[in-house]
């Protein structure tokens, strides 16, 4: 399945922090007359957030689940000259350049599992994804689901994919449970996850995959990584996805070893 290209666009106004988010994203307007959460290179997991968060995010699309749109947001260095916030005007220097950003759902609300019911079978299709990702940030503490126009969105998957923070052993890493899965919001409603398998590792083809991965911009490969080539890093995303893939069977048994009797 061919891949859709990811938009450029250029900030012109930076609103307003979200606080609640470790990194500090925030909210801000492009050129095209849209609000976006937009995610800083600047951030203290820098581009390998990014990287995260765009893959994840593509590759829960690329699975028919609902993500805000993903941009590209180029941040010009005059922003961090008017902002009188001190934190916030360094954040903005360090961020000078490519970014990253989601569609702003204006509107919408934090999912909460007291209020909100789904049914398992989104459940389970949630922690396939998040098992595959092994996203250890969507807890009851932090959902990282939104409630929109009444449908589940799923945001922030830049804590996700965290073994390139070193790349030890990385191919080992891709044949191994996922234990932080036991936290997930969502476990104990995970009863359908072998139909869930054979429906998106149909949908996760090598070829999906490839195009998703190619959508990272060289300029976000070329540091902190054992590779001598951006091409050469993007080849390792590959194979550790698509490895994961071919053993789901192992994220899933210990999934399966968490969901309610």
């Amino acid at each position: 399945m061919p891949h859709t290209e990811i938009r450029n666009v250029t900030v012109t106004r930076y609103l307003s922090p979200l606080r609640e988010g470790g990194s500090m994203p925030a909210i801000a307007e492009a050129d095209d007359g849209f609000l976006y959460v937009l995610k800083f290179r600047g951030a203290g997991q820098g581009v390998k957030a990014l990287i995260a968060e765009l893959i994840g995010g593509e590759i829960a699309r690329a699975l028919q689940l609902k993500v805000p749109e993903i941009v590209f947001a180029q941040l010009n260095e005059a922003f961090g000259r008017t902002e009188p916030d001190e934190e916030i005007q360094d954040l903005l220097k360090a961020s000078t350049g490519l970014n990253l950003a989601l569609h702003y759902l204006s509107g919408s609300v934090t999912y909460d599992p007291a209020a909100i019911s789904m049914n398992n079978m989104l459940a389970s299709q949630i922690v396939w994804l998040d098992s595959l990702l092994m996203n250890v940030d969507r807890t009851a503490r932090n959902t990282n689901l939104l409630w929109w126009n009444k449908e589940i969105w799923l945001i922030d998957h830049g804590a996700a994919l965290y073994f390139h923070h070193s790349w030890d052993n990385w191919k080992e890493q891709a044949l191994k449970p996922f234990t932080m899965i036991k936290n997930h919001v969502l476990i104990a409603q995970a009863t359908e996850l072998d139909q869930v398998d054979v429906q998106f590792r149909s949908l996760l083809t090598e070829a999906t995959i490839r195009s998703i991965v190619e959508l990272v911009p060289d300029e976000w490969l070329v540091k902190d990584a054992p590779f001598t080539s951006p091409a050469e890093h993007r080849e390792a995303y590959i194979h550790f996805l698509t490895s994961r893939v071919a053993h789901s069977a192992v994220f899933i048994n210990e999934a399966r070893q968490h969901v309610q009797k």
